[in-house]
């Protein structure tokens, strides 16, 4: 029950995100057989649509941008809230300020301000929320981090390691490759993999054109068919494309399974911005609401705003 808990907040926390290699789903077939709706500016600029998802399947622009924040210095305000039955009702939370130091190509974190309330901690010291500590783990390095690089090559290995790790690696598959099979996860794995004949079926997909800061991209959003809200996993993916070179700016995420001994139902928002020649993550913000058997329901928030 232990394993099954780490393995399904997992994909609950999607809040948490970065750091490790990426998973990259082969092309299995060149030909995307369910239909898409297309707005008129896209028609008319002759998009190819099965080329389209082709890249969305082997996209690396999304992970590279997470990998590029290990290589520059960054400012953080982070805010974290567990509530309790009722959302109004919040029951352990931090708030914090910190910084990421680059010297001698290593990075650190330090905390600049921080505020915890409410049960946050156990009395020995350590986290009492799986959410907080997964948090924690993908945010902040209080050790040395050193010769690290934005190069984006080759798929996700999973090593062998702790149960966050494990976790960490699960969670970085469903957000930065969704469509991906997440194994080991009980009654989710094929039901991740949307591009898949069988489950793409149950899903409507769009694209349309518009300006994200400026920057003309391709918005390709997927929501359950009617009928099948409670036979899918996700509630609706939308990506924002850059229209010149395909790179993701933004990604909206809704997820939610239901099943006898767990169910989920979070949501996670990403924004960036374009500095230099690379683009960096400067907005997350996450909801969500879990519950395995025997275990209690944990129910938390979290955004942090990024600034370099």
């Amino acid at each position: 029950m232990i394993a099954l808990r780490r393995h399904i907040i997992s994909v609950c926390c999607c809040l948490l995100l970065l750091f490790c290699a990426h998973a990259q789903n082969p092309d299995t077939g060149s030909i995307f057989s369910q239909p898409v709706v297309m707005d008129t500016f896209v028609v008319h600029s002759g998009f190819d649509i099965n080329a389209f998802i082709r890249r969305v399947r082997n996209d690396t622009t999304f992970y590279k941008s997470f990998r590029s924040m290990h290589l520059v210095p960054y400012k953080a305000d982070n805010d974290i809230v567990i509530f309790g039955r009722r959302r109004q009702d919040t029951i352990a939370g931090e708030h914090s300020i910190t910084r990421q130091y680059r010297s001698s190509r290593c990075r650190i974190t330090r905390f600049l301000e921080r505020k915890e309330r409410g049960n946050y901690r156990k009395r020995n010291g350590d986290l009492n929320y799986y959410t907080s500590e997964l948090y924690a783990s993908l945010f902040f390095s209080s050790d040395s981090v050193c010769n690290e690089n934005d190069v984006v090559a080759g798929s996700l290995v999973q090593q062998d390691g702790s149960a966050i790790e494990v976790s960490k690696y699960r969670l970085k598959q469903l957000i930065f490759n969704p469509g991906a099979r997440i194994h080991g996860i009980p009654f989710v794995a094929d039901r991740a993999s949307i591009f898949d004949p069988e489950e793409a079926e149950k899903y409507d997909f769009h694209v349309s054109l518009k300006d994200y800061n400026g920057e003309p991209c391709y918005i390709f959003r997927i929501t359950p068919k009617k009928g099948f809200e409670k036979k899918v996993i996700y509630n609706d993916l939308t990506t924002w494309f850059r229209k010149r070179d395909y790179a993701i700016l933004a990604r909206d995420y809704s997820l939610s399974y239901r099943t006898l001994v767990y169910d989920f139902d979070v949501s996670m928002n990403i924004r960036t911005s374009v500095i230099g020649n690379k683009i960096f993550p400067t907005y997350i913000a996450y909801d969500g609401n879990w519950h395995i058997f025997t275990k209690k329901r944990e129910r938390a928030h979290f955004t942090a705003l990024i600034t370099y």
